[in-house]
């Protein structure tokens, strides 16, 4: 008995036809995806807050030609160290001379054309010179230092003005919520007056005014959507993405407890703050730099100690001359080496000297102004977060109280419409004060939100929606 899966022909003819099935069905697949732009197995990608923070420090314009500022000083400050070390310079000189000349054998003055070369190594280092070299190299350590804490000053408010730009999605997405649900009851309320009217309880004035109400909320929910994809073009703008198509970002879930208290006090934010903020810490190393500033334009006063040595040699060819020595015996011979010493010593400079120490005086007091006006502009930011958190805490511990009457209120009301017990013009009232309590206590909830978690940054806790 013979089974036809054990035939060659027909193991061949079925491996072709599952072959032409296969193309097939990748033809088809291919031509899905085009026609769904690859969407079809593509998912895009949600953004945390953290998310957008990375990506922005990674690829900001601003951040990354602060990282260029910083290696340039490093250089400065690498440059400053080699000063240290000694000056060598060679050189190599060939000349010919035609007419008389001096005879290096019997050195007397004979009419011959003669070539001369010479070679030279000289090199020089300062011994002293008032420790400016010194001063110069601890003066680029600190700014050095201060451009890494600029640059973290910069990450620090682009860090900033992401989680605010975060924050006005998630506002944004929320009256877009409200809006809508507003809408959706006045139209529920249209589909029931238009039976009433049908029936003949109610006057159509009353229709046509609840559809001139849903009118309005619908610009009013169009507005909403346009300020709501606004917001996403300015997040990612600020993450320098090229469009905010497909772009969406997580939606943590926040509350905010009406008897919530702010911790801490200004005083005391104030004394973490000034110990870790980076503009900070910037002056500070300003500041010292400007005192090294004082030291190197008074080390000009100082006599300035240098060391000389040289080694050279040369080669003397006169033509014609069959008692020329060799190459070799004339390098030997006439090699010569040097070492010595110069002390400058400055005396009158056109009081270039005191000018330059008068200058970096005044560099020294600027400094400290300075200084004191960033612990001050920081002290005064401390000090207005704190402010609008306590006063948005307020506004949404009001608006919370508001939305709870309103809703209360709406819904007596509504039942009052339903039983042609009140105008159209109360309902549309009460759901238009329901909306605006809604609505404050929105922003209130994410001023707070914000103004907490500026505070929270200046006590050097990272930025997170989800604490």
């Amino acid at each position: 008995m013979k089974f036809p899966y054990l035939n060659m022909k027909f193991l061949r003819d079925r491996f072709k036809l599952y072959s032409i099935e296969m193309k097939k069905l990748l033809l088809l697949t291919m031509a899905i995806m085009m026609l769904t732009g690859g969407h079809l197995f593509s998912q895009e990608k949600i953004w945390s807050l953290e998310e957008c923070i990375r990506y922005a420090i990674d690829h900001n314009i601003t951040i990354k030609q602060q990282v260029l500022q910083t290696e340039m000083q490093k250089n400065s400050l690498d440059l400053a160290k080699l000063y240290l070390l000694p000056s060598i310079n060679a050189s190599l000189n060939h000349d010919y001379s035609f007419g008389r000349t001096l005879n290096y054998h019997d050195y007397k003055f004979v009419d011959h054309n003669t070539s001369f070369d010479n070679a030279n190594v000289s090199g020089s280092i300062t011994l002293f010179n008032g420790f400016i070299n010194f001063n110069t190299i601890q003066k680029n350590k600190r700014e050095l230092l201060a451009s890494e804490q600029d640059l973290q000053n910069i990450k620090d408010n682009i860090s900033l003005s992401i989680a605010l730009a975060y924050l006005q999605i998630l506002l944004n997405k929320e009256l877009v919520i409200e809006n809508d649900t507003q809408l959706q009851t006045t139209k529920q309320q249209i589909e029931k007056t238009r039976k009433m009217v049908d029936a003949g309880s109610v006057a159509r004035g009353n229709l046509l005014q609840i559809e001139a109400q849903a009118a309005q909320e619908e610009v009013q929910l169009v507005t909403m959507k346009n300020q709501l994809d606004i917001s996403y073009l300015t997040l990612t703008q600020m993450l320098e993405l090229k469009t905010p198509e497909g772009f969406e970002i997580v939606m943590p879930l926040i509350n905010v407890d009406t008897v919530s208290v702010i911790t801490g006090k200004i005083d005391e934010i104030f004394n973490v703050a000034v110990q870790n903020r980076p503009e900070i810490k910037s002056a500070e190393l300003k500041l010292e730099s400007s005192k090294y500033d004082l030291k190197i334009a008074r080390g000009g006063r100082s006599p300035r100690l240098t060391s000389n040595q040289s080694m050279g040699t040369s080669y003397n060819y006169v033509f014609h001359d069959t008692t020329n020595l060799s190459f070799s015996q004339q390098i030997r011979n006439f090699r010569n080496y040097g070492v010595g010493f110069s002390l400058a010593i400055p005396i009158l400079n056109g009081w270039q000297v005191n000018k330059n120490i008068s200058n970096t005086k005044l560099g020294i007091a600027n400094s400290e102004y300075v200084l004191e006006s960033a612990k001050k502009n920081l002290y005064k930011s401390i000090q207005q977060a704190y402010a609008d958190a306590v006063a948005a805490l307020k506004k949404y511990s009001a608006s919370t109280e508001a939305v709870a009457y309103s809703e209360e209120s709406f819904r007596y009301m509504q039942q009052k419409f339903d039983l042609s017990m009140v105008t159209p013009v109360d309902y549309n009232t009460a759901k238009t004060e329901l909306l605006k309590a809604q609505s404050d206590r929105s922003q209130a909830k994410y001023e707070y939100i914000f103004k907490t978690k500026v505070l929270d940054f200046y006590k050097g806790l990272p930025l997170n929606l989800n604490k």
